[in-house]
């Protein structure tokens, strides 16, 4: 297909990428937290209606607060976003801004209902009766999922573009319904949205381990770690799962990218799994090879053909080593969080009690890590596997993005504003850990303790 616009320069498309990457790495854990936070918060306030356990009210106070905080700054990173898609793609939303419009005008819709909901939330506090305070926190779960549905639809899109006609270079019979509910919008929003409460889960409670390692073992610690740890840990055989489904579909449908993610070169039968290694001169070097796996894993047949970067010019490959190395980062993180979450379980089974080792609440602490950094070489994985394509086999990133020059002065200032934007986000979560929450009288009797 012929440019849309005249070439950017190796240097601004470089500028533009790296950019779009620092923006959408930065959001994404954000936005998980927008989507998985607001269902601990209002499982605290349940539990603790149920309870009377003050403990659980207190908990859901404070998460509040910072779902508030985090909301906030996710508007601001979603903002510019919004932005750098027109500024910096013109040739993606100039020509196909009306096939995938529809899931961004379906997500600004949800994105206020979400914010209303949290005022009223917020204000409520011992302004409404408990459960009709319950209930008005529904809405921010409902939205913030339905908000990070949408978007990841758009997502799905580029990976598997659908609803409309390309006649000479102009879009025609445009479906945005087609467009929305594409074949990789299935496996792409529920992988993404399991995603999402993993993470929030597990940085939430590794807040919480932090603490107890430094001797908080009160019930206030206790039940803030056990509530977010159990939920993430409970999902992630689930993301396993279908984490599977998600890679049968791109062994199907997105052969080049499968190839790129196990380093396969060239066509073959029976081709084995890799375990690391890296790109030299065409082959992959120093991997750990399981026998017939990838043919296994990718079609349930130990001898089944699985196509090779071979298949397609050089020019139409994905750079496989950063390809590959997020794949593998993605999966170790993953198997990581499985076994922590195993080891939970079998301690709870035995005793009702977390694991003794001081090891556990280690690697607790760091699940929220290695939870963020599974996220994000999944996103690597997924973006990166599906170059040099942004639409994939239809439009080139090349022929997308914004021919005006300097881009590269565009990514220097974001880097200073999220620069900015994290110190201040870390800052004002920190103080209001500090700052004793507003309670009941019958919540008094709870220790006004800061979270980590």
């Amino acid at each position: 297909m012929l440019p849309l616009l005249a070439a950017a320069t190796p240097t601004d498309l470089y500028a533009a990428r790296t950019q779009m990457a620092l923006s959408l790495g930065w959001h994404i854990v954000v936005a998980c937290l927008g989507v998985g936070f607001p269902a601990l918060v209002l499982l605290a306030e349940w539990r603790g209606l149920r309870s009377g356990d003050p403990a659980w009210r207190l908990l859901a106070r404070r998460w509040a607060r910072a779902l508030g905080v985090l909301f906030a700054v996710g508007a601001v990173s979603g903002t510019i976003l919004s932005f750098e898609m027109g500024i910096l793609w013109p040739g993606l939303m100039g020509t196909y801004g009306e096939v995938i419009g529809l899931p961004f005008a379906i997500e600004g819709i949800a994105f206020f209902i979400e914010a209303i909901f949290l005022g009223i939330y917020l204000y409520a506090w011992d302004r409404l009766p408990p459960r009709t305070h319950l209930l008005a926190g529904l809405p921010i779960l409902v939205a913030g999922v339905a908000s990070a549905f949408f978007v990841v639809t758009a997502n799905a899109w580029m990976n598997q573009p659908r609803g409309f006609d390309l006649v000479n270079g102009k879009v025609t019979e445009v479906d945005p319904w087609a467009a929305m509910f594409n074949p990789a919008t299935p496996p792409q929003t529920v992988h993404m949205l399991l995603a999402a409460f993993i993470v929030a889960g597990f940085l939430v409670a590794s807040v919480y381990a932090v603490a107890m390692l430094r001797g908080r073992r009160d019930r206030y610690h206790r039940l803030g770690f056990l509530l977010p740890f159990t939920l993430a840990a409970a999902l992630v055989p689930v993301q396993i799962g279908v984490g599977d489904w998600a890679a049968h579909f791109v062994a199907t449908n997105q052969p080049v990218k499968l190839a790129a993610m196990e380093g396969v070169f060239q066509t073959a039968r029976g081709v084995p799994l890799h375990l690391g290694g890296i790109e030299r001169d065409g082959e992959l070097r120093y991997a750990v090879e399981i026998p017939f796996g990838l043919s296994l894993l990718a079609h349930w047949d130990p001898q089944a053909e699985i196509k090779g970067l071979d298949q397609v010019p050089p020019a139409d490959r994905p750079p496989v080593t950063v390809v590959h190395l997020a794949f593998q980062l993605m999966v170790l993180c993953g198997l990581a969080l499985l076994g922590l979450g195993a080891w939970f379980a079998l301690a709870w089974w035995r005793r009702r009690d977390l694991p003794r080792s001081r090891w556990f609440l280690r690697g607790a602490a760091a699940a929220g890590v290695l939870a963020t950094l599974a996220l994000e070489a999944g996103w690597v994985t997924t973006e990166v596997g599906r170059q040099p394509w942004i639409v994939y086999g239809i439009l080139r990133t090349a022929d997308a993005v914004s021919p005006a020059p300097g881009l590269r002065f565009g990514l220097y200032a974001l880097v200073v504003v999220y620069t900015l934007l994290t110190v201040a986000t870390v800052y004002v979560l920190r103080r209001l850990a500090r700052v004793p929450v507003p309670v009941a009288p019958q919540e008094r009797d709870v220790r006004e303790v800061p979270v980590a």
